[in-house]
């Protein structure tokens, strides 16, 4: 696994577009620059009636569009950390606030699940259309970006200080819990994260806590890679577990028994299963019982012997 790979897509950092004026926009267009090649009199030149011209304007205009709305999307990303919200070109001037949309977004998603949300649904909370969210929130994926930025603030918790165990327990558990409170954001790929302020501040604080009791250089990555994974995949069995009636408990109950009954020698086919002691009781308990010890192998293996 290279670096890259390791490290949470909230570390990786792309590349800022470079921002030109309108002017220099002209002079580009107007003047060939000393390294452009000038066209030779044996060059053909498109025909004013050429579809592959047409095609080619349609590309750059595309081009351009999306550029526009990325960094519009940034601006809306990083709008408590220096950036300005954009403002329409044209029409009526913004009536909505962002973070309240953010806000209804996120009950929505709470409820109802990520299938629930679009545009049209969060707008409706507002008596708006979609096409009137759009030049609050952009697309759809952009939407979903915001939110998750937006639902994952850090809440403050004092970090112990007194071990390395303690530190990435309370970090651990404190990012457990906003998971636990909205658990669309687990369904969320990481491949897609938002880059944003708040993803930022998570990781800072926990490569604070390994800087502070100077594990290996080296191990960091991989145990940044581990952690996020761990919390991730222990709020999602949690926020299920939460979710079984007592009717499904139930009935996983009784699967279990009728397979001891159907296959008696089962503890002769899986000894080691049979005799794994469960990490916590009630089983309810067990995500985060099985995150906290998790946080402690974690920490042994990076404290030098």
């Amino acid at each position: 696994m290279t670096h890259d790979e390791a490290i949470p897509p909230s570390d990786r950092h792309a590349p800022a577009a470079a921002e030109t004026s309108p002017d220099d926009a002209g002079r580009r267009g107007a003047d060939p620059s000393p390294g452009d090649p000038s066209p030779s009199p044996g060059d053909p030149s498109p025909s004013p009636g050429d579809p592959s011209a047409d095609d080619a304007d349609r590309n750059e205009a595309a081009t351009g569009e999306t550029a526009r709305g990325d960094r519009a999307h940034l601006r809306r990303l990083w709008r408590h950390r220096g950036t300005t919200l954009p403002t329409p070109r044209r029409g009526p001037q913004q009536q909505l606030d962002l973070d309240e949309i953010l806000d209804a977004a996120i009950v929505l998603a709470d409820a109802e699940g990520l299938p629930a949300v679009s545009t049209r649904a969060v707008a409706a909370r507002f008596d708006k259309t979609a096409m009137a969210l759009y030049p609050y929130v952009g697309s759809k994926e952009q939407l979903l970006a915001l939110m998750q930025d937006h639902a994952c603030a850090l809440p403050p918790w004092n970090d112990p200080g007194t071990t390395l165990a303690a530190g990435l327990e309370a970090w651990a558990l404190a990012f457990f819990e906003v998971h636990l409170a909205h658990p669309w954001l687990a369904a969320l790929s990481w491949a897609e994260s938002a880059q944003g302020p708040n993803e930022r501040d998570w990781l800072e604080r926990l490569l604070t806590v390994l800087s502070r009791w100077a594990t290996p250089l080296d191990s960091r990555t991989p145990a940044v890679t581990m952690l996020y994974a761990t919390v991730r995949a222990c709020a999602e069995t949690a926020a299920a577990y939460r979710r079984l009636t007592a009717d499904g408990a139930a009935r996983w109950r009784a699967n279990a028994e009728a397979t001891r009954d159907l296959l008696p020698d089962l503890p002769a086919r899986y000894p080691l299963t049979v005799a794994l002691p469960p990490v916590t009781t009630p089983w309810q308990d067990a995500p985060r019982a099985g995150l906290i010890a998790a946080t402690r192998l974690l920490a042994a293996a990076l404290t030098p012997s």
